[in-house]
């Protein structure tokens, strides 16, 4: 049996994910989702990409998980990228979840289309502590197109403001994914549209990852909220050796 730990996405919390990990945890596996520093409720907004990577860092450690099957949802890819580099002997396999494949040096925001960086730009500016909220509109046409207007509505009110730094950090790494020594797998949503289809998720980054499993699975970019077993099937797909 396999040790999952989950990593969640940008507004999101490892809370979230609990729905798509009962259903890995009845297959018999072990399963984790924390929450990323930052993004608790009550979590400083102002801390950068190295510390959001260090929590995850910290966790592996003091749980004293090795041989871990480590998923990244969308800005999770970020995470989990920066958490293989640093600790190399703790991981069997990288999941990448409509996510984002950074190599060293590269921050979230160069790999978002411009219309993004310029509207959390703008969110940013007019906060307190440079944190950003996704707007409605978005999330519910973009990020959860496949879910009723209840849904979404219900997912949306369990965000949170996410840590601007972290999208503007670029990441420091000693091995790009390209070069890692462990198994990668890529799970695409066919229908997420997070990101612009001309700008997207697979092939774009997935194949910055070399050599690796692609599971492609009918979804939105929340496919965590409408239909959490189909996603838990498919992460178990990615994740078998």
């Amino acid at each position: 049996m396999a040790i999952y730990v989950l990593i969640h996405g940008a507004w999101h919390t490892g809370e979230l994910l609990e729905a798509v990990a009962k259903t890995i945890r009845a297959k018999g596996h072990t399963v984790h989702c924390p929450t990323v520093a930052g993004n608790n409720r009550e979590d400083d907004r102002t801390i950068g990409l190295d510390v959001a990577i260090a929590s995850i860092v910290t966790y592996l450690e003091e749980h004293n998980l090795q041989d871990v099957v480590l998923l990244g949802h969308s800005y999770g890819g970020m995470v989990i990228t920066g958490v293989a580099d640093r600790v190399p002997e703790r991981i069997h396999r990288l999941i990448y979840w409509n996510a984002f494949v950074p190599n060293g040096g590269e921050c979230l925001n160069d790999m978002v289309p411009p219309h993004y960086v310029g509207l959390f730009d703008s969110i940013s500016s007019e906060s307190s502590d440079n944190s950003v909220m996704l707007p409605f509109p978005i999330w519910r046409e973009a990020f959860i197109n496949d879910g009723s207007l209840e849904e979404a509505e219900f997912a949306y009110g369990k965000l949170n403001a996410h840590p601007y730094a972290t999208f503007t950090d670029p990441i420091l790494l000693k091995t790009n994914p390209v070069d890692m020594q462990f198994g990668k797998s890529f799970i695409n949503c066919t229908e997420d549209t997070a990101l612009p289809q001309s700008f997207s998720w697979h092939p774009r980054l997935s194949e910055k990852l070399g050599l690796f499993r692609l599971i492609q699975v009918p979804g939105s970019h929340e496919l965590c909220f409408t239909d959490p077993t189909r996603l838990a099937e498919a992460i178990m797909k990615a994740g078998r050796d």
